[in-house]
């Protein structure tokens, strides 16, 4: 993969905090009252934050690899939208919002019309949950997605769509609910990838499933910044599951030539690297173990 990197600093400032009693994942009793949020635990530069956001969130570029390696549509490795009245606090209808995000990113690449109208409607009434609907236009993603000629604008603003609800959580001081919604569109995001994964052995996908430890990484960046509340914390032990499968997976790098570039009415000099992926079958396999094992214990009930 070539990666164009600018010199990104992450100036991180980290406070001390208490954290409380430990619970289930899904207990009720446990979810953190919007107003309690602390504005931060962590303090990361706006730019860096936002390209940490976008590498780490978008959907669409896994799903477009999974369909351009030739890998039949699945209805199997969606999450089923049966029971989203069930998710009745705000850090599970965040989780889940970015769940159904990252399946209407497959299904926006697989042209699934149906299927997007129900899941359109599960993520608005998710995003009502957690007061950010202002931000979905349902009536018009929905005739977009009966439309098959609407099929980009559909894929633009379902994006569009998820870019706006993290921007508004994280500059309205739920930062936590912004960084579980990611979570939930990466976890997803890689199960989805692990599971045509263990079908078709394809070098393409298992470099890209791979190169997802850079982005764990930066997932716990995140993360780490609401560490001091229970159900992030918890979060982060069930993640760690994945992150000790992606500890053993090596990434060296590649330097290319530099090239000079436009930006903002600025010169400036973008560095070149491809990014080489070391991981073993036995590897592979264990992440994919791990992923489902994850991924079908944060969307129980």
């Amino acid at each position: 993969m070539i990666r164009k990197t600018l010199l990104l600093i992450l100036s991180l400032a980290l406070l001390a905090g208490c954290q409380s009693k430990k619970g289930k994942w899904s207990g009720t009793d446990l979810d953190v009252p919007d107003s309690l949020e602390l504005a931060a635990d962590i303090q990361i530069s706006e730019e860096a934050l936002e390209e940490i956001v976008q590498n780490v969130s978008s959907p669409i570029e896994m799903a477009a690899l999974i369909k351009e390696i030739g890998t039949p549509f699945s209805i199997d490795y969606l999450a089923t939208t049966d029971y989203v009245d069930k998710y009745n606090t705000s850090f599970q209808m965040a989780y889940i919002l970015g769940v159904f995000g990252a399946d209407l990113g497959y299904l926006n690449i697989y042209d699934k019309n149906t299927q997007m109208v129900d899941h359109l409607s599960s993520i608005n009434r998710l995003a009502d949950g957690i007061k950010v609907g202002q931000f979905f236009d349902f009536n018009t993603l929905k005739r977009l997605a009966t439309s098959r000629e609407n099929i980009d604008s559909l894929m633009y603003m379902s994006v569009s769509t998820f870019n706006n609800m993290d921007s508004y959580l994280r500059s309205n001081q739920r930062g936590h609910l912004s960084a579980v919604m990611i979570t939930g569109i990466w976890v997803e995001g890689m199960y989805l990838a692990t599971q045509v994964a263990m079908e078709n052995d394809d070098p393409a996908l298992s470099d890209r499933i791979g190169e997802q430890k850079l982005n764990m990484n930066n997932l716990f960046l995140i993360l780490n910044a609401y560490e001091s509340q229970t159900q992030v914390q918890e979060l982060i032990e069930v993640l760690s599951k994945i992150k000790v499968e992606f500890d053993q997976v090596q990434i060296t790098y590649k330097m290319g030539d530099p090239e000079t570039v436009e930006q903002d009415g600025m010169i400036m000099i973008v560095q070149n690297e491809k990014s080489i992926v070391h991981i073993t079958d036995e590897q592979m396999k264990s992440i994919i173990r791990i992923t489902e094992e994850v991924r079908n214990q944060l969307i129980e009930i």
